[in-house]
């Protein structure tokens, strides 16, 4: 399990014009080769109509599988460009078709490159990325005194909060990025002079989305 990585978690799309040539990028989150293939798939029969439906997709979290399509394009001018920008952005689990309407005038090689990387980035402004990172869940348990510190070397250390309880003592549960862990739970010793107790529930991933937890 790798400390972090980036992925599609909404898909979407946008669209560019190039000398009255339409690009419609459509992206998709996929976990599989089958997924990725069945959605270009989708996108065919939905644009039947289309010159082409060029596609890129990128899966695992190392990126282990990337194929890419220029679906009748000259070669290297559609499906590659499209499998770089995702591999330039760094997303995994994604996968991106993007359909041109001819408009009448050819764009050239160069012409075709930019269009393509063009409409994935554009398709991809209108999609939810999620930096997935690798956690345990922390929890703490104080009594009231040690509150406040508690709170503050969270902040400071940038640590995101789960939930907390408040009972006859206060139970935080904190999701510590895998790697920083062992020194938090040494500064939060030191920093409440031992006063809390402290419980590794589990490892797991999160994501942020607009301050919100996303766990998976």
């Amino acid at each position: 399990m790798i400390p972090e990585y980036k992925i599609l978690y909404e898909g979407g799309s946008g669209e560019i014009i190039e000398k009255k040539s339409r690009f419609i990028a459509t992206l998709r989150p996929v976990e599989s080769e089958e997924e990725a293939y069945a959605f270009i798939e989708e996108m065919r029969k939905k644009y039947w109509d289309a010159t082409h439906n060029c596609s890129a997709f990128v899966v695992g979290e190392r990126g282990e599988l990337a194929r890419c399509s220029d679906d009748g394009e000259p070669s290297q001018t559609a499906g590659r460009p499209m499998l770089d920008v995702l591999l330039g952005e760094e997303i995994r689990n994604v996968c991106a078709v993007v359909t041109r309407y001819f408009g009448g005038t050819l764009l050239g090689t160069g012409g075709l490159v930019r269009a393509y990387s063009g409409a994935v980035k554009e398709g991809l402004a209108h999609c939810t990325v999620v930096t997935k990172r690798l956690a345990k869940e922390l929890a703490v348990t104080t009594d009231y005194s040690g509150v406040g510190k508690i709170q503050y070397l969270a902040a400071q250390s940038g640590i995101t909060t789960l939930d907390s309880q408040y009972g006859a003592d206060v139970t935080f549960s904190f999701l510590v990025p895998t790697g920083q862990a062992d020194s938090f739970m040494v500064l939060l010793t030191e920093g409440t002079n031992g006063r809390c107790a402290m419980e590794v529930k589990r490892e797991l991933y999160y994501g942020l989305i607009n301050k919100n937890v996303i766990l998976f």
